[in-house]
């Protein structure tokens, strides 16, 4: 039989799985082994090899166009150069203390004229400066609506990459419209409509690049997928650069979507986790076969198919059927009604809440560092990569759980520092600059960590309406974030300490997740728990 499976192959025809094949009663494989995913990855098709690279690869590029479509607003919604016109015959820079509030309007002018920025063209200046924060956290707020939807339609009919598809589309629509805003209100629209979209992008890139990884790499390679976001924020730094009128910027930076959409998401393929949980065993099958043919294992044995976690102990006789059963449905309901995964599930939107707040009001507060805005940004993206690195390296040695407990207080207690000092002169606020800089190195960790986490805490049934809510709160705690950095002088950085050391204190109460299985159901998950080897 595997014999003919191979001549199938070679001859470009359909390759259905062995256990749909008319030798099946030949053979007499009427009842063949049932297997978990994890099984198959270890076993017949291995953990990570070249096929998982490339397609986390491949996945993780959308995590690119989430950093350009998150940061492009502050180069675009930047407050441009202006100089005082002294007199009809010269002009004299306005000094950086300057503010041209208290100036007649005929007085002044934009040096680069009213196209340069939002706010020079639409006037969001002195008592309507308040607008830019507004237009940020509407987008956020559009993220936080758009993780919760397409969350749901990444676990139900869409699947991982028919969201990822549709989100990435939206992202380039959305963001070429918003280059075309006539008034601040149609901005606005098109922010909070790009938002919606950009909420369900690196989320449903995450899980279609983790899911077919193997346990024992599960953890480094999700944690990969966010140097992608952090190079995104580094490049749309070079290109503000060059291209300054927010208009043509927003046009650029929706041009990477256009390329990923065209050129990228053909090489994509499904989640064979997702197949097997909505029923489609044979479509899982083979994935699986073309993952172990790529990483140069030998064909997966015609008595093995994949089952569900909750069916592998089953005694129930295998049929052909298998191969196209019904799907297995779950919604945040299942999550909420289990007392397991309730618990769970509420620390986790708190923790990432809080992880974000000190996250996004770290990168907002080093603004004010008065440097050149585009290296900052760019500094700030390239701080975050060592968090990233270390993270990954130490994370299969100390665990999930300690390794998030450690970053968040690692955080929390240089913002106390920085909040303990009073003095922002001299040598002090340079104290002040790294205090906040190893504090947006421990968090980076933190927020790279804790998708990680999250998806591993949620079987694949409601995986992603899991991490939808958490992404709610995420964005959540991006959208109040800027009204923390108002408050300014030493507060932000005691909020953030506050946040920081909760946060990791509340981790403590969360199961340990490194080694374990991914579940496929809820009953998967609760028959698990209910061994007395289950640790928590």
């Amino acid at each position: 039989m595997s014999t003919l499976l191979l001549n199938r192959q070679l001859d470009g025809g359909d390759l259905r799985s062995p256990l749909v094949s008319p030798a099946l009663n030949e053979y007499n494989y009427s009842n063949p082994k049932k297997i978990t995913m994890d099984e198959m990855l270890e076993k017949y098709c291995g953990d990570f090899g070249l096929w998982q690279l490339r397609h986390l690869v491949l996945a993780s590029l959308a995590w690119f166009l989430q950093g350009v479509h998150v940061m492009v607003m502050l180069f675009a919604d930047r407050e441009p150069a202006w100089r005082s016109l002294t007199s009809h015959a010269g002009y004299t820079p306005c000094s950086t203390a300057g503010s041209m509030c208290g100036l007649e309007p005929s007085s002044w002018e934009w040096l680069d004229g009213k196209g340069s920025s939002t706010r020079s063209e639409f006037g969001l200046i002195c008592g309507d400066k308040f607008k830019v924060g507004l237009v940020q956290s509407i987008f956020f707020a559009g993220c936080m609506i758009g993780g919760g939807v397409f969350g749901h339609l990444s676990d139900s009919k869409l699947g991982r990459k028919g969201t990822l598809a549709t989100v990435c589309i939206l992202d380039a629509i959305f963001g070429i419209l918003t280059a075309f805003s006539s008034n601040y209100s149609t901005y606005a629209l098109f922010r909070f409509l790009t938002g919606l979209s950009v909420g369900g992008t690196g989320l449903s890139a995450f899980v279609l690049a983790t899911e077919p990884v193997g346990q024992s790499w599960r953890g480094v390679a999700g944690m990969s997928t966010f140097y992608f976001f952090s190079i995104g924020i580094i490049a749309l730094s070079a290109i503000a650069y060059f291209i300054q009128p927010w208009r043509a910027l927003y046009i650029a930076s929706s041009i990477p979507s256009v390329i990923f959409v065209v050129f990228v998401l053909p090489f994509l393929h499904e989640s064979p986790r997702w197949c097997l949980v909505r029923g489609k065993v044979d479509e899982a099958m083979k994935i699986m076969q073309k993952i172990a043919v790529s990483n140069g294992k030998s064909n997966i044995p015609d008595d093995v198919i994949l089952a569900l976690d909750s069916e592998v102990n089953e005694s129930v006789p295998y049929s052909q059927s298998d191969t196209n059963k019904d799907a297995v449905n779950g919604s945040i309901l299942d999550v909420l009604r289990s007392p397991i995964t309730r618990i769970w599930f509420f620390l986790a939107v708190t923790i990432n809440f809080l992880c974000s707040v000190v996250y996004y009001g770290l990168n907002l507060n080093a603004v004010n560092l008065g440097t050149n805005l585009y290296l900052n940004v760019a500094l700030n993206a390239v701080s975050e990569i060592p968090g990233y690195f270390l993270t990954a390296l130490v994370l299969d040695r100390f665990g999930r759980k300690s390794l998030a407990i450690g970053t968040m207080w690692f955080s929390g207690i240089f913002c106390l520092g920085g909040s303990l000092l009073t003095s922002a002169n001299g040598a002090w606020k340079v104290v002040r600059m790294v205090c906040g800089l190893l504090g947006i190195f421990g968090i980076a960790g933190t927020f790279n960590l804790l998708f990680v986490y999250s998806m591993e805490l949620f079987p694949t049934v409601v995986r992603n309406a899991a991490l939808g809510c958490v992404n709610q709160a995420v964005h959540l705690g991006a959208i109040l974030a800027p009204i923390v950095v108002l408050l300014g002088g030493t507060v932000p950085f005691a909020v953030f300490a506050a946040c920081g050391i909760a946060g990791g204190f509340l981790v403590t109460y969360l199961p340990e997740t490194l080694n374990k299985p991914l579940y496929d159901t809820m009953d998967g998950l609760q028959e698990a728990e209910a061994k007395p080897g289950f640790v928590a």
